[in-house]
């Protein structure tokens, strides 16, 4: 078994932050390239912090993806389960800094003390309430569902806020937009000038 690096472009590192998958493919990769049951460490491009732990499950022919922005040219098809998922603290990408784009072989003390730093992972998940509001008119509560779900699908994640919070906890609830806290009162914001 060996340790990698895989460095993703930084709009693949969005769309992983926005949407949770079991795995993450990458497609048109150079070699050299993971085999199967290797362990990665998944790093952002441009920032660049390892957001996510993983193991090689797949590694096959370039099939191209249209989800996969960023994918092209000849290359592999490259299968990873997360393992530790780290997006809402990432680590730095110590000694993978500067990498481009792709796999890169990394010591296997560095791996090991990435998954330190990523602690434990978690045992069972917890219940959350999320939700989207929005004040919408229409002549009818079927047209308001068909009106909310369009600005849903139009303006998606880049610019609704959801609005999470521990299930029992109401009162303990923030606004996420593109995965991160987002400050939604304009009062706290007159406060800070």
């Amino acid at each position: 078994m060996a340790h990698w690096a895989v460095v993703v472009p930084d709009e693949r590192y969005e769309a992983e932050r926005l949407f949770r998958h079991d795995t993450l493919e990458l497609t048109g990769l150079d070699e050299p390239l993971p085999a199967v049951g290797d362990r990665v460490a998944l790093v952002a491009e441009a920032e660049p912090v390892v957001f996510a732990l993983g193991r090689v499950v797949s590694v096959g022919a370039d099939a191209r993806d249209p989800d996969d922005p960023g994918a092209g040219g000849a290359g592999t098809t490259l299968e990873i389960a997360y393992t530790h998922r780290l997006f809402d603290a990432p680590l730095p990408a110590d000694g993978v800094t500067g990498a481009r784009t792709g796999a890169h072989p990394i010591d296997p003390d560095r791996f090991a003390a990435f998954v330190e730093k990523a602690g434990a992972v978690p045992v069972a998940d917890r219940e959350w309430l999320v939700g989207v509001y929005l004040p919408i008119e229409a002549a009818s509560p079927g047209e308001a569902v068909r009106a909310f779900w369009t600005y849903v699908q139009q303006l998606g994640p880049r610019e609704l806020p959801a609005y999470v919070s521990p299930l029992g906890d109401e009162l303990a609830m923030q606004a996420y937009v593109l995965g991160e806290v987002t400050n939604l009162d304009p009062e706290e914001d007159d406060d800070e000038d």
